[in-house]
């Protein structure tokens, strides 16, 4: 039974990164291979300021969510001011979380490589869900107001977006921190959890791991990522009975989504319009 609330633990605390990479991503357009420096940002600051300074849990959580969304302004000011397209600007989000890695093993205050052990393990399950349900309450109410509605346009076509008064820079670099605070809140999360950090965990794989749950959930949903989310952390446990071939079926999953669900697994669409009955069949 622990073992299932642990996978859980872990399945919720991705899903509030996965989120976040969703609005930016899924609802804003543009692509990112560097989410999880922002992860690493979070779960750093709220660790060593519990760790060494005795910062209340809350407390060093908000921090980490401010410092994540203050590292997202770094990167986000001068790349968006200077409008690269969506791969250009995944490269140079990409070459930000190399660098902040390589500062990470290089610094004392973090252990450097070797990690930071013995996190006090402050993050529960109740903790997590309770997150995950602001998180998706916070999500839901921004993409229904008019920003949310900018980021929309913005994605579907920048050009109409912006000669219809749309600010583009500001909406972006608006959808960036937002979704940096999502992964600082859930890298914050998983150091408490885990009790122990190291560079090698918010590196390009984990960024990988995120996006692929973005893309196969479906672009312009919330739930269908989160759904994907789970997906991709429960099934691979589920099957490590299997060893090596639970990786195999890892890379299917994703394989046969895309080729018989394009779209994701939700598209455009929430999970709540499945269980809703079609007009003239309430009675």
């Amino acid at each position: 039974m622990s073992y299932i609330l642990s996978i859980t633990t872990l399945a919720c605390i991705n899903m509030i990164a996965v989120l976040g990479l969703a609005i930016f991503t899924g609802f804003t357009g543009l692509f990112s291979f560097g989410h999880a420096a922002f992860m690493g940002i979070g779960a750093y600051v709220s660790a060593i300021l519990t760790y060494y300074y005795g910062v209340p849990f809350p407390l060093a959580l908000a921090c980490g969510v401010a410092a994540s969304s203050a590292a997202s302004l770094i990167i986000g000011i001068p790349t968006l001011r200077a409008r690269l397209r969506s791969d250009y600007f995944a490269i140079a989000i990409l070459g930000f979380g190399e660098a902040l890695r390589v500062i990470l093993e290089n610094l004392s205050i973090t252990n450097g490589a070797r990690g930071l052990p013995g996190i006090a393990p402050y993050t529960t399950l109740p903790v997590v869900v309770l997150c995950l349900g602001l998180c998706v309450i916070v999500a839901r109410n921004f993409l229904q107001s008019r920003y949310g509605a900018a980021c929309i346009a913005v994605r579907e076509d920048p050009v109409a977006a912006e000669m219809s008064g749309i600010h583009l820079f500001r909406t972006r670099l608006l959808s960036l921190a937002l979704s940096a605070a999502y992964c600082g809140l859930s890298g914050g999360l998983l150091a408490h959890y885990l009790s122990f950090i190291q560079p090698v965990m918010f590196t390009l794989v984990q960024s990988t791991q995120i996006l692929a749950a973005v893309i196969a959930g479906g672009l312009g949903s919330i739930s269908g990522p989160l759904v994907a989310s789970f997906l991709f952390i429960a099934l691979p446990e589920a099957l490590r009975v299997a060893q090596m071939w639970r990786l195999v079926a890892y890379g299917l999953i994703l394989v046969l989504i895309m080729l018989f669900r394009p779209q994701g697994l939700l598209g455009h669409q929430e999970i709540s319009r499945l269980f809703k009955r079609p007009a003239g069949e309430d009675h």
